[in-house]
């Protein structure tokens, strides 16, 4: 049995006075319109512009031609739409959907940021002042830190009686001679040992580390951190660590043992 389908259109958030419209009868077509629902979400969450608030920007304003927030906003969409890559902006600068997503003004005119740019941003030292040459957009990796636990938060109306934070550590394989590059014999390739502390869906931590060390390394320094961030909102929220045995160690149990954590 077939289905009659009467949707002819969907209505986006606008951009300036521009109407932002998915159609079925268009005639230039982007594999990327997921974005615009990505778009969406943000224009609801607001996480992009807190993201970049995480930065700080030396550039002089009456010289620069793509703001901060469109800086971030680009590498963020890109990298959610699968270009890893900072090369695949060398194209993708002069892609009209994603400019909309960056929120140019005239989408159909201006050009992103070029890779250059766009790598300036990601290498600019923590040292980096106002009088640096190139590299003048400041990331403050304490405050992204906070804020991946301030959205947590903030996604609760009110206080839980419990939480569980899950740690785990996982592989992300290399295929090029990356700094802090080893081989890893349980998974059998060389990669990065990353750890992850989620909460349900919610990522409370994302710390890349080399594959050289034990599973559990750092992990009680980051929920150091965490529990304390926690409980400063929900002070009588019982919280729970689970983690496979890889986790099972001396420092870890003795840190929940004193901080009356599961």
């Amino acid at each position: 049995m077939t289905t009659e389908c009467t949707q002819v259109g969907f209505e986006f958030h606008s951009l300036n006075h521009r109407q932002i419209r998915a159609q079925f009868d268009g005639g230039a077509i982007s594999s990327d319109g997921g974005g615009l629902l990505l778009r969406e979400v943000d224009k609801r969450t607001g996480i992009i512009r807190k993201f970049a608030a995480c930065f700080t920007d030396y550039r002089d304003p009456e010289r620069i031609e793509h703001r901060l927030e469109e800086l971030v906003a680009q590498r963020v969409y890109g990298l959610a739409l699968g270009y890893e890559d900072l090369n695949d902006h060398d194209q993708l600068r002069n892609d009209p959907l994603l400019a909309v997503l960056v929120e140019k003004s005239d989408p159909s005119q201006e050009v992103l940021a070029g890779k250059s740019t766009l790598n300036r941003l990601e290498l600019t030292p923590a040292t980096a002042t106002a009088q640096a040459r190139y590299k003048k957009i400041v990331l403050d990796h304490g405050a992204v830190d906070r804020l991946l636990v301030d959205l947590f938060l903030e996604a609760h109306g009110e206080a839980p009686q419990q939480i569980i934070l899950d740690l785990d550590a996982t592989d992300d394989p290399l295929y090029g001679k990356q700094e802090g590059r080893f081989f890893h014999g349980y998974y059998g390739h060389y990669c990065y040992l990353p750890l992850y502390i989620f909460c349900g869906e919610f990522l409370l931590c994302a710390r890349l580390r080399p594959s050289n060390i034990d599973g559990a390394a750092g992990s009680v320094a980051e929920l150091q951190r965490i529990v304390p961030q926690i409980r400063s909102v929900w002070p009588q929220v019982r919280i729970i660590i689970r983690g496979d045995s890889g986790f099972c160690r001396e420092e870890l149990m003795a840190w929940c043992e004193t901080e009356q954590v599961d």
